[in-house]
């Protein structure tokens, strides 16, 4: 019992942290959370899936093996007791209870067991007569079924149990062991899995997991075995005809639902359904719970922006979701994979680095536990696109890029963000929009900046607008070549890093506006190679077109450290939308309500039921007959006290003296 007390507590302490951390997410989730190190510690104990985990499953095993030896060794015994008057008590015993009573009474024995027995049955006993010679024992009891909350009670702990393993993983893991099931690691046709791959359709207990993009049906069901994946078939056909949702003004998903259609395989009967959070489908012991959503394969169309050399000309890139491909040559030949389509991006523009919000807030969301708080500074900027670039030594990176500019100090930007692992926050490149709202203008200043005489050229025009005839233009016309140049392949940090620390200050100070002055005449004989109109001199456009500059040099300077030579900017897309199902069979659900069952008996059986014993001993006398009483319970309380003095009442009542104690 002990050893089985102790059990249960490890089973509460590690369900209190099943309840308490969220499961099954991504690795990455939970290194944002705790840190590389705790999470290579908490991950030696599967925290992350721990109702799953083999030594929470373990000690559920022996629980249950404990339990059931428990009860086992002891039910019979107390069947037994629950039966037995206990009747054969000797007389003299009764002296020694605590709560006793004699009376002196003027009935013969056997007038006096009537009498005693007729009262002990109108306040709820049942009782048995011992005859010993002259003498009576009457044995009575009520509340015997408090013996049977303790049984329920631990039967429960054991049936519960038994329901937990029977929805954990061990019956897929017991099929893999016995039936030698091998989880497919790589990607696969379902016609090509091969039957190692498959489990059975009369699975007792499964959960798997199934993605439905819109117009697409399938009887596969899919479940996470260990590195690798195992099918599930299910004895009917999803196929979804369109999937819905419903958003906040904060953004947030405020429902989502999907029209489906079933398809019985065995019968071939078909019938409409809408699935949706908190109203499952359940058809032939199987349950369909729509879990989420995600991107079904959305076509994209793109323009890749060059980031380096001299050309300023984008080029059409298109793309699928979910899928990956290698960039053009020119573009840097990386591999991109595009990994998410956001058609709503409801973001506050009151802080400085919107973020993308990740699928389970969305979610969350929906069940009401993530909804925000409505604020004034929220804004949809509209639609975006997530995608990584794999370099060739497998360094990877990850990019999202807004598809309109965003307004930020009321001015247009693109935001380009960039990371190296999802459990960073997004910092962004941010390249203000030109006059036709577009990122032309920004690039061909950038591809103009890469051509040494358009440079040479611009150098030249701010030494004569800033320094005199002479030596001193020249030395202006170096200053200012040389910066450009500079400036041009590692930003500021070039020129930061070429300078002695003492005279960074001062160098910066002479530096940036010789530098921001020299870009601007870059702008005008970029503009004027290119044909376009001259800048304003004057009004409100001309100090826009100044701003521009100073935005343009700020994003110029942080080219060098972008980690792509190119950016993508989203021009269309084709929205194909997806739902994400669980669908599980869990029998053990009504193996644990009926364990519930029994432990509220059990509990109720224990502590609103009180198992009372009475023995009245009865003697003759030269008066009539001689009674010890005795009472005694498993709890003695003040409840026990006054029906105790009740029953002593009566009994003396009955025999109409007594000497109690």
């Amino acid at each position: 019992m002990r050893f089985a007390i102790s059990l249960l507590m490890f089973i509460c302490i590690a369900s209190l942290i099943g309840t308490v951390l969220p499961q099954n997410q991504a690795s990455n989730a939970y290194i944002d959370q705790f840190g590389p190190f705790w999470f290579a510690v908490f991950d030696q104990f599967s925290i992350w899936h721990i109702y799953n985990s083999p030594w929470f499953l373990l000690i559920m095993a022996f629980l249950v093996v404990s339990t059931s030896l428990c009860v086992m060794r002891n039910t019979p015994k107390m069947l037994r007791d629950m039966r037995t008057f206990r009747e054969y008590v000797r007389g003299s015993s009764l002296k020694a209870f605590h709560h006793k009573l004699d009376v002196d009474s003027a009935l013969t024995p056997d007038q006096a067991v009537d009498q005693v027995g007729s009262l002990l049955r109108r306040q709820g006993f049942r009782y048995r007569v011992r005859v010993d010679g002259d003498s009576r024992m009457v044995a009575a009891k009520k509340g015997a079924a408090n013996r049977l909350g303790y049984i329920f009670a631990h039967v429960a702990i054991v049936v519960i149990c038994l329901g937990g393993l029977l929805d954990s993983e061990l019956p897929v893991r017991l099929q893999t062991w016995l039936f030698d099931k091998q989880p497919i690691m790589g990607n696969m046709l379902i016609s090509e899995v091969p039957e190692s791959g498959r489990l059975s359709m009369r699975n007792p207990s499964f959960r798997a997991n199934m993605l439905l993009p819109d117009g697409k049906q399938s009887s596969m069901g899919i479940i996470a075995a260990g590195q690798g994946v195992l099918l599930q078939p299910l004895p009917f056909t999803i196929r979804l005809k369109k999937f819905y949702i419903d958003y906040y003004d904060t953004g947030m998903p405020s429902d989502f639902r999907s029209d489906v259609v079933v398809t019985d395989l065995a019968s071939g009967h078909s019938f409409e359904q809408t699935i949706q959070v908190n109203e499952p489908l359940h058809y032939q012991g199987v349950t369909v719970y729509q879990s989420s959503f995600d991107d079904g394969g959305s076509g994209l169309s793109l323009k890749a922006w060059p980031l380096s050399g001299p050309s300023a000309q984008p080029q059409d890139l298109s793309g699928v979701v979910g899928q990956a491909e290698k960039l053009p040559a020119n573009l840097g030949g990386q591999t991109i994979d595009y990994t998410g389509l956001r058609i709503i991006n409801v973001e506050n523009l009151g802080d400085p680095e919107p973020q993308p919000k990740d699928l389970v807030r969305d979610v969350a969301a929906v069940t009401g536990s993530a909804v925000r708080p409505r604020s004034d500074s929220l804004r949809n900027v509209g639609p975006s696109v997530q995608y990584r670039l794999v370099g060739a030594d497998g360094q990877a990176h990850e990019f999202t890029q807004y598809m309109l500019p965003v307004k930020i100090d009321d001015f247009a930007m693109f935001l380009l963000g960039t990371r190296n692992t999802p459990a960073e926050a997004y910092r962004y490149l941010r390249i203000p929009a030109d006059d036709q709202g577009t990122m032309q203008e920004f690039m061909q200043l950038r591809a103009a900046l890469t051509d040494p005489a358009l440079r040479d050229q611009a150098a030249r025009q701010f030494a004569a607008g800033n320094a005199p005839q002479g030596e001193q233009r020249d030395l202006m016309f170096q200053a200012a070549q040389g910066a450009l140049r500079t400036f041009s392949l590692r930003g500021f940090n070039g020129i930061l890093d070429s300078a002695p620390a003492d005279q960074r200050e001062k160098i910066m100070n002479f530096a940036v506006p010789m530098i921001q002055i020299s870009l601007h005449e870059l702008r005008v004989l970029m503009r004027d190679q290119q044909g376009l109109p001259a800048l304003a001199t004057e009004g409100e456009l001309a100090e826009q077109q100044t701003q521009w500059l100073r935005l343009a040099v700020l994003a110029l300077a942080s080219l060098p450290d972008y980690p792509a030579a190119v950016a993508l900017q989203l021009s269309s897309f084709d929205q194909v939308q997806a739902s994400v199902f669980q669908v599980a069979r869990s029998p053990g659900k009504t193996t644990v309500y009926i364990g519930c069952l029994l432990l509220v008996l059990g509990i109720f059986s224990m502590f609103y039921i009180r198992e009372r014993r009475v023995w009245v001993w009865i003697r003759p006398s030269d008066t009539g007959s001689s009674w010890l009483a005795a009472m005694t319970t498993q709890r003695r309380n003040m409840d026990f006290t006054h029906e105790f003095e009740r029953l002593s009442a009566a009994l003396r009542h009955l025999g109409g003296s007594r000497h109690d104690h």
